[in-house]
Formats: structure tokens, C-alpha cells, sequence
């Protein structure tokens, strides 16, 4: 599943300079790119990729498109490698959207081997393998252009909870600027972001592609003024972009009065999201895309972290409150046991009460702590640790806890 990648030295994270000790102490961060068919997504993860090992700090790259014939860059895992789109399609009589989302349930069973391979390479001690081989700091993940297909499928919400679960995961959604000039595809890309960022709970960057096409100072001006976005309503209604009688200038007052709601209502939305401006031909405004990133990756920590440590803990504590349980039973089962083994000894002759003391006797100077309810927890605490939450499997154990927990809320 994953293939090779021309992997260079690491000197320094792709968010900037690194300050003395910045580096030991950085977690990786996974970059979930998602946007709208045509809004230039896979050549915005090419300018970024790029941009990364030109800093001399090669990214882990993910494909999760299956239908996707050619991407202008390596991907360390590939879901084509795993899983055939033609085939899918073929065998389940389906269509494109169909096969997509089958595609990506399936892929979404290797989320075990998917997290054993991110560990491997995002881990900060020395490889014994390959020593001169340094971790990577950045996570890129490409989805497919078929938003929803990945976003509202059960797999999307497999994918992005079981790396949010390791990592500190970021959503950019990529917007297509010339063709949002308008207020009313704005307010309609707006809201998908705001459907998005309330659906995954993730830090979400918008990054208004395609700057070197059409600037993204008005988008920026309409999300922080609220005057502004009415003067261009108004503006819009002038010249009849919502439909209505020619020369009025009325448009279709019903839109106009819905957009200038909606306004009114983003604005808490607008205060939470880091807005980029990016070109993706040309690699303007990568650095502050970066920048954005570094950004929202602490703010995963303060305000996502918390809550994922929570419902670890939570989980954690059912778990030992069940072996306690267990061990109650167990010693219950134990103490019935030797009553019984008491009683029965009684109708047993002298001879047989002198064997029994003496093969108790040994047996409390060999182990004497055999029934001795601490040790006994220890060493059941000890074997069931084993399994332990320390390995990729707690953690992607982990993931399916916290989608259980989400079905059942």
C-alpha cells in the first residue's frame, strides 16, 4: 500500500523557521485538503508539496481520490494501490459517485495499517533501519473533488477521526475565487464551509485559490465587514443578478433578504476560521497558508486535544472499571471454590488432613501470594496491559470508541 517516495533530508517544519528546541518538540501535523470539483485542489496539494521539499522538509503524502488517472506529485499511500475504481464499479453495478464512495468504505478497513505506517514515519526517535531517515512533519491528504462523497460518507468520518485521534488534523477547504465573486455562489461556498466545519469539528483554514486569476481581498473584506458584503447585495440586486423585472434593479427580493440573513448569522462562523489567499500557479501566499497552519494546529490542542483526552480518559476508566469487575467475579469464584474444597475435605480421613496441611503449607511457602488479591491484580493489570493503549491498535481502537460514542449521542 505504500509506495516509495524520494524522501530528503528534514532540516526545519514547513510552518517557518524552527526556534532552538522547536523541532524535538513538534507534533506532525495532518493537512486535509477538500474543496469543490474545479477548485484547483490537487494542484494546491502540487504547490504546497513543492514548497515543502523545496524547505528541505518532504511531506507524507495521501491520495484518497480512486478515480483520479494522474496527480502531479509522489504519494506515499495511494488508494488506487489498494483498491481498483473500474473493478468496484463493475462488480457492484455502479456509477462514478457510487463507485467512489464503495472505494473509499473499502480502503477505510485498512485504517489499522494506514496509522502503523503514519507512526512509523512521524516518529521522533532515530529509525535503526535507516538512522540518517528524519520524521516528517507535515500530513498531506488529498480527497476526492466529489466533496460529499468523502465528507458525509461513513469512510470520510473513519479516515478523519482515526488521524485526528494520533494527530493534530486541520481541514482546508479550497475555494475556487473567480467564481465566488458573486455574493450569492460567496454565501453558498460559506456555507457548505460552515456545514463542513461543524460536521468534522476540526480546525478549518479557507484558502481562496486562484489569486493570480481574480484577488481574494474582497472575499476577506466581506467576511469582516458586514457593510461592505451589503453594498455588494445591493450592487447585485441593481443589475438584476437574482433574476426580477428588467431595469428595476429589484432582483428577487426573497434572495436578497436570505443572503443578508445568512450574513448576519456567519459572523460568529467568520470569527472562528484563518482565511488565506493562495495561487497555486504561481506558490503566492503559501507561506502564509503555513503560517495558518501552525496557527490551527494550536488551536487543535487547546480546544480539540482537551476533549479528545477527555473521552480517552473516559474509555479508559470503563476498562478498568471492567477488569475490576472481572476480578471480583474471579476472586468470588475463587473463595466459593476452596469453601467448597473445605467442606468436602471434612468427611476425609486423618491421613488425608495431614496431606492436605502439609501440600497447603508448601504451597503458601512456594506462592504465598497466589490468593493474595494484589498480587493477583497486578499481574491480571500487568497481562491485560499487554494489549495496550500504547500500541496502534489502542489508538485505532481508539477511533472506533469515538465513533461509537458519536452514533450513540
Amino acid at each position: 500500500m505504500e509506495s516509495s517516495s524520494n524522501a530528503s533530508n528534514t532540516t526545519q517544519p514547513g510552518q517557518g523557521p524552527a526556534q532552538p528546541g522547536q523541532q524535538q518538540q513538534q507534533q506532525p501535523v495532518a493537512i486535509v485538503c477538500v474543496g469543490m470539483a474545479g477548485s484547483g485542489k490537487t494542484t494546491f496539494m502540487q504547490r504546497i508539496n513543492a514548497h515543502l521539499h523545496a524547505k528541505r522538509d518532504p511531506p507524507y503524502v495521501i491520495n484518497l481520490d480512486p478515480a483520479v488517472l494522474n496527480v502531479p506529485f509522489d504519494s506515499n499511500i495511494d488508494i488506487r494501490d489498494s483498491v481498483n475504481y473500474k473493478e468496484v464499479m463493475k462488480q457492484y453495478n455502479l456509477g462514478p459517485n457510487g463507485g467512489i464512495l464503495t472505494s473509499l468504505n473499502l480502503f477505510a478497513t485498512k485504517v489499522d495499517q494506514i496509522l502503523g505506517l503514519l507512526e512509523k514515519r512521524t516518529q521522533q526517535t532515530p529509525n535503526a533501519q535507516n538512522p540518517n531517515q528524519k520524521p516528517v512533519h507535515n500530513i498531506l491528504v488529498d480527497t476526492p473533488g466529489q466533496i460529499e462523497v468523502f465528507v458525509w460518507s461513513a469512510s470520510g468520518t473513519i479516515l478523519l477521526e482515526s488521524l485526528a485521534s494520533s494527530f493534530p488534523t486541520v481541514i482546508a477547504y479550497i475555494i475556487d475565487t473567480p467564481r465566488t465573486s458573486s455574493t450569492s455562489t460567496f454565501m453558498s461556498n460559506m456555507l457548505y464551509a460552515c456545514s463542513i466545519l461543524y460536521k468534522t469539528k476540526l480546525p478549518m483554514i479557507l484558502v481562496f485559490n486562484k489569486t493570480d486569476v481574480k484577488d481574494a481581498s474582497f472575499a476577506k473584506e466581506w467576511m469582516t465587514d458586514f457593510e461592505a458584503f451589503q453594498a455588494a447585495l445591493h450592487e447585485d440586486e441593481n443589475r438584476n443578478a437574482f433574476g426580477g423585472v428588467e431595469g428595476e434593479g429589484s432582483g428577487s427580493g426573497y434572495m436578497g433578504s436570505l443572503l443578508n440573513s445568512m450574513s448576519l448569522m456567519l459572523e460568529e462562523f467568520y470569527a472562528h476560521l484563518s482565511v488565506v489567499g493562495v495561487s497555486s500557479m504561481t506558490g503566492q501566499g503559501v507561506d502564509d497558508f503555513f503560517a495558518a497552519v501552525a496557527e490551527k494546529a494550536e488551536e487543535f490542542k487547546q480546544d480539540y486535544q482537551p476533549e479528545l483526552d477527555r473521552k480517552r480518559k473516559e474509555r479508559d476508566d470503563a476498562k478498568r472499571a471492567n477488569r475490576e469487575k472481572e476480578l471480583d467475579k474471579m476472586m468470588k469464584g475463587m473463595s466459593m471454590s476452596g469453601l467448597a474444597q473445605g467442606q468436602a475435605s471434612g468427611t476425609s480421613t486423618a491421613i488425608d488432613d495431614e496431606v492436605d496441611a502439609v501440600s497447603d503449607q508448601e504451597s503458601d511457602e512456594v506462592d504465598d501470594d497466589e490468593m493474595d488479591r494484589d498480587g493477583l491484580q497486578a499481574r491480571y493489570e500487568a497481562a491485560m496491559q499487554q494489549e495496550g493503549d500504547e500500541t496502534l491498535q489502542g489508538e485505532a481502537s481508539f477511533a472506533k470508541y469515538l465513533r461509537t460514542q458519536q452514533r450513540q449521542g
